[in-house]
């Protein structure tokens, strides 16, 4: 079976650099380094791994990590909780562009809104948000979204770009911002929420996403699935998702993993 992990943070794994909440997570399981995920996942199938950074560092280090292993890709991002160490500008901004154009480099983000935590002003998060989307455009990426209790500044942004592509990563929200996004040719990533959520609401829109438009992720070390619970998530966990969605939507297990496996080769190409 042929999965694609489109959004892990595995670069960090096992380093004391990285973003902070990311890493502090991994040194729980001091024992699992990058390669030990990559190898537990090509045996459990999963061929392909996106790594997403979050802020500059995060960002070289999955396009460093991206360099040195064969089957992984990066995409840079500066996240939304970020967004208040960029907006001044300064060194970091240039740098964080200059790697777009490195070879590894496969799409920008996580980058968007969150009005959940809220840790940067929602006027800085939302123009770090618009450079970002500037840069892909410009260096003809697809990008990786993070759009947590925001939606309402998000499509205005959004739609004062064309050409915009990409994905809207861990999508938890309604029936209405799903079909915004399904309008505006976005595709939708899934995770292992899916397999613990207690929302029927969420469940139907897990159910109605295209078959053509959804993406599988693990958002390791986050967000582990049922029935590992409790447990470091890892990129080998993915299978736990395709299963879950695959009886939930009533598809057959090997068409869901197929169809999700070329979407991602079509949107990031790789």
């Amino acid at each position: 079976m042929d999965l694609v992990d489109t959004h892990c943070h595995i670069q960090s794994a096992g380093l004391s650099e990285g973003e902070r909440i990311t890493r502090e997570l991994w040194a729980k399981s001091p024992e699992l380094s990058g390669e030990d995920l990559i190898r537990a996942a090509v045996e459990a199938g999963v061929t392909r791994m996106v790594c997403v950074g979050c802020d500059l560092q995060d960002s070289r280090l999955a396009v460093e990590f991206a360099a040195n292993h064969e089957n992984c890709w990066a995409s840079i991002g500066i996240h939304p909780h970020e967004a208040q160490h960029y907006v001044s500008g300064g060194r970091k901004i240039p740098e964080f562009a200059a790697l777009a154009t490195r070879t590894e480099v496969i799409a920008v983000g996580e980058t968007g809104l969150d009005y959940y935590y809220e840790h940067s002003s929602r006027s800085d998060q939302i123009r770090i948000l618009e450079f970002q989307i500037e840069l892909a455009l410009e260096a003809g990426l697809p990008m990786i979204f993070h759009v947590r209790e925001a939606f309402d500044d998000f499509w205005p942004v959004f739609d004062g770009y064309e050409g915009v592509r990409g994905v809207l990563h861990s999508f938890t929200d309604s029936q209405e911002n799903l079909t915004k996004a399904l309008d505006r040719g976005l595709h939708i990533g899934v995770n292992g929420i899916a397999t613990f959520t207690k929302n029927p609401d969420q469940l139907e829109v897990y159910r109605s996403v295209p078959l053509n438009r959804l993406l599988l992720e693990t958002d390791a070390p986050f967000l582990t699935p049922t029935p590992y619970r409790g447990k470091i998530n890892e990129p080998k966990r993915l299978g736990a998702v395709a299963d879950f969605l695959a009886e939930l939507r009533g598809e057959d297990r090997q068409k869901l993993a197929e169809a999700t496996t070329a979407n991602a080769r079509e949107l990031f190409g790789i």
